[in-house]
């Protein structure tokens, strides 16, 4: 069980078929740099973190395989998830649900298809 006022996620994996093109797409949408590495038969690629924060990565391996069914991760957006939208299409992914609206406070979310057929949320504030 997690502790009040910590994250109940602390890791989370995209599967990729086309590993690279995956590693750009996401590089290029969020406009920022993956690590690079390999663990076992899988290799990976993490988004920027930190300790404090929530990590995940790209990865391709058994048993990952990509798909627009089960759980959706949602990405931080930064300063501005209509930023991140206009990148979508160029770099090899759709757009499933435009900015949303939360309620007051809560900034807004969209939903994209990755390059790979991955459902994936984006959230921020602006």
């Amino acid at each position: 069980m997690a502790e009040a006022g910590k994250s109940v996620i602390n890791w989370f994996e995209i599967p990729a078929t086309d590993f690279d093109r995956a590693v750009r797409f996401y590089e290029r949408i969020l406009g920022t740099q993956l690590r690079r590495d390999k663990l076992g038969d899988e290799i990976y690629a993490a988004f920027p973190h930190d300790d404090q924060v929530t990590g995940g990565c790209v990865v391709q391996g058994k048993p990952h395989r990509p798909g627009a069914d089960g759980s959706v991760v949602y990405l931080n957006a930064g300063e501005s998830i209509n930023a991140v939208l206009e990148r979508v299409v160029a770099a090899g992914g759709r757009i499933e649900t435009g900015r949303t609206e939360l309620p007051a406070g809560m900034g807004c979310y969209a939903r994209i298809f990755d390059s790979e057929g991955n459902r994936v949320g984006l959230h921020g504030m602006g």
